[in-house]
């Protein structure tokens, strides 16, 4: 694999674990801004619908710019929104920074795309799961330390930590981004590529899956809390091990990809996602078998990553910078629907039932599979 994937995967190790940290010390957080956990939650919501809004835009804006200009800028408004939230003294102040943040977000989408045009087709979703690794990395180390140096010593503490390490990316990105990489020139229309039913079906599925997935990641720290009374190294503790699923689902995803076909991995993955978030409150009080049902989901719930992006640069390569960008899109989008649902259903359901809610946005997005097993069925089977 090209060593700048690997620079991709730090890039995005950076950015998960500085945006998704706020979900382990949102009680903090809402403590010293006075406001309700919900609303504090709605930091959250913030980021993703700046990342679904800005990053789109913000691409199509420069996309006749080179990709070191346009990871440069990605990177510098990343940098700037830490530095807001960090210094935030109102809940307004928080969601600003966070929109900032999202704006800069733009940049999985154009390493992505940069990442699937320095290999060869067979080797997409290798790439893929490489650049991404950084994500599921971020779950296993960033997140919980950040969660942790959170809990133990204020909030702010982490926000200040991603500022620096925001500010360093950025500055290594201006050094060894190459100033021209070999971009495949844009042929067709883009309207065309986004008005495929197939293309459409892998945003509704990735809009799904985080509708499902963010209800509950959102309360992350309440929802463990609640299922086994931990303490703040405990939680630290299962969120590592949720994170090192998560890397090992990002890798295993993209060889599966590769090896088996995007169709199968992602029914299989599905299944098991939807399966895990129905047996997960059923597990509290027993903490051994709340971190393996939580591992097992973020197994698979990483591991979609890879096949997706695969499905959908299969089916325009040309156009793979602004559909993986729409793609990333859906995904905040659903991020942010999904933390209004757990925010509006935990009144009803409890914190430690919250991934009830999200079964069967799992089961909704399965289906979006049928039209792709039906074709693969009528290509195999004989006249």
């Amino acid at each position: 694999m090209p060593a700048l994937l690997y620079f991709f995967a730090l890039c995005n190790l950076i950015i998960g674990s500085s945006a998704f940290v706020l979900g382990g010390i949102l009680e903090p957080v809402s403590r010293a801004l006075g406001v309700s956990l919900a609303a504090s939650g709605q930091a959250m919501t913030a980021y993703a619908l700046a990342t679904a809004l800005l990053a789109p835009l913000l691409i199509m804006m420069t996309v006749r710019w080179s990709r070191h200009h346009s990871i440069a800028l990605a990177l510098g408004l990343f940098s700037l929104g830490c530095l807001v939230s960090a210094l935030a003294s109102s809940l307004t102040g928080l969601i600003v920074g966070r929109i900032i943040m999202g704006a800069g977000a733009m940049f999985s989408a154009v390493a992505s795309a940069t990442a699937v045009g320095l290999v060869a087709p067979l080797q997409r979703g290798r790439a893929l799961s490489l650049t991404n690794v950084g994500q599921g990395v971020s779950y296993a180390v960033g997140v919980p330390v950040g969660t942790w140096l959170g809990l133990e010593y204020g909030w702010r503490l982490p926000l200040w930590l991603a500022t620096g390490a925001s500010l360093v990316i950025w500055l290594l990105a201006w050094r060894w981004v190459p100033r021209r990489l070999h971009d495949t020139p844009a042929s067709g229309s883009l309207r065309a590529a986004a008005g495929q039913w197939a293309v459409l079906r892998v945003w509704l599925r990735t809009l799904l899956l985080f509708v499902a997935i963010f209800g509950m990641f959102t309360y992350i720290g309440p929802v463990l809390v609640a299922l086994g009374q931990l303490s703040s190294t405990g939680l630290a503790v299962v969120l590592a091990c949720f994170g090192v699923a998560g890397v090992a689902g990002t890798l295993a995803g993209g060889w599966a990809s590769d090896q088996f076909g995007s169709v199968r991995v992602l029914t299989y993955q599905l299944v098991v996602v939807g399966l895990m978030m129905v047996l997960l409150p059923m597990t509290q009080g027993r903490i051994g078998l709340t971190v393996a049902a939580l591992m097992t989901w973020g197994l698979h719930s990483f591991g979609t990553m890879a096949p997706q992006q695969s499905r959908l640069v299969s089916l325009a390569p040309s156009q793979a910078p602004m559909l993986m960008s729409l793609n990333s899109s859906m995904l905040y989008i659903g991020s942010a629907l999904g933390a209004i649902v757990g925010g509006l259903a935990m009144s009803h359901v409890g914190v430690a039932k919250l991934s009830w809610v999200g079964a069967p946005f799992v089961a909704l997005s399965l289906l979006t599979l049928l039209p792709d097993w039906l074709q693969e069925k009528r290509r195999t089977d004989p006249a």
